[in-house]
């Protein structure tokens, strides 16, 4: 039987619509998220005002993406309406990281296996819980695949490396200004420059805070944390130590060697001492 021209098996259309993915995600600037003392933080490099990457989805519940915007903008209106008609029908705590996780997960697995182009858009779910071991990280890649994430996350650019500096860095229970140093030093490749604070978008989710736990840094806020992580605290004023003295000794000095160029002090004859009186 001959093959129609043209034709290609379903496993090759499955792995050029990924390639196209994921080329299409690399080249985008990475996003950092990862898990403070009180919360969550989400980092990532965005000259843009207007066209946010990390925003609100619910009360607890944060949203990070990186690839084409105009596609996980969909993803993320989808995400507050299903958040704001499952809070009204049931109750706000029904509205969880998970529930909406799942909801993202099945429609980037229908569109990646059903659609003839796939989303060029991998997504962080992330809810903040009242302790630190209720924290949940998801990550969702543009096939619908769910990674639950433990401590830090990160996509888009070139994420294996910036997820390896974080490994590198991270510890549990930061504060939130030596989180974001680890968030910049993960995203800063070695020997290349920070990006600037202008260009930054940062947010929380911060369990301190009463109902709304998102919120946004920028401005002087974030410089001064920014600050506090960079800048070593100075070192105390110590007064010289002086040399050690060297302990009293009762011995006699020692008498310098031969050909060193010093004559030693005049000492007695060996023997008895001739006073005149011994016969010669």
């Amino acid at each position: 039987m001959s093959m129609p021209f043209g034709y290609a098996s379903p496993e090759q259309i499955m792995r050029d619509k990924a390639d196209y993915a994921r080329k299409g995600i690399a080249r985008g600037r990475s996003v950092v998220v990862l898990q403070y003392d009180d919360g969550i933080v989400f980092v990532a490099p965005n000259p843009s005002r207007a066209l946010h990457k990390i925003s609100e989805i619910y009360d607890r519940i944060g949203f990070a993406a990186v690839g084409r915007y105009n596609e996980f903008e969909e993803l993320r209106l989808g995400g507050i309406r299903y958040a704001d008609i499952n809070g009204y029908t049931y109750d706000r705590s029904d509205v969880t990281g998970r529930g909406l996780a799942n909801l993202y997960a099945s429609n980037l697995g229908r569109i990646f296996t059903e659609s003839i182009k796939s989303l060029e858009v991998e997504v962080v779910v992330a809810e903040v819980g009242d302790t630190p071991d209720g924290d949940a990280i998801y990550r969702l890649t543009f096939d619908g695949s769910v990674f639950d994430e433990h401590g830090f996350a990160a996509m888009g650019g070139q994420a294996e490396a910036v997820a390896t500096r974080l490994k590198e860095h991270y510890r549990d229970g930061m504060p939130l200004a030596d989180a974001l140093e680890v968030a910049l030093t993960a995203l800063t490749e070695p020997g290349g420059e920070r990006t600037p604070v202008a260009q930054l978008e940062v947010a929380v989710l911060d369990r301190t805070r009463e109902h709304r736990k998102f919120l946004r840094l920028t401005g002087p806020r974030l410089e001064r944390l920014l600050a506090r992580a960079t800048t070593p605290p100075p070192a105390a004023e110590q007064p010289p130590a002086e040399p050690p003295k060297e302990p009293p000794t009762d011995e006699p000095p020692a008498e310098p060697s031969a050909g060193s160029g010093e004559k030693p002090p005049p000492t007695g004859p060996d023997g008895d001492v001739d006073d005149g009186s011994s016969p010669l």
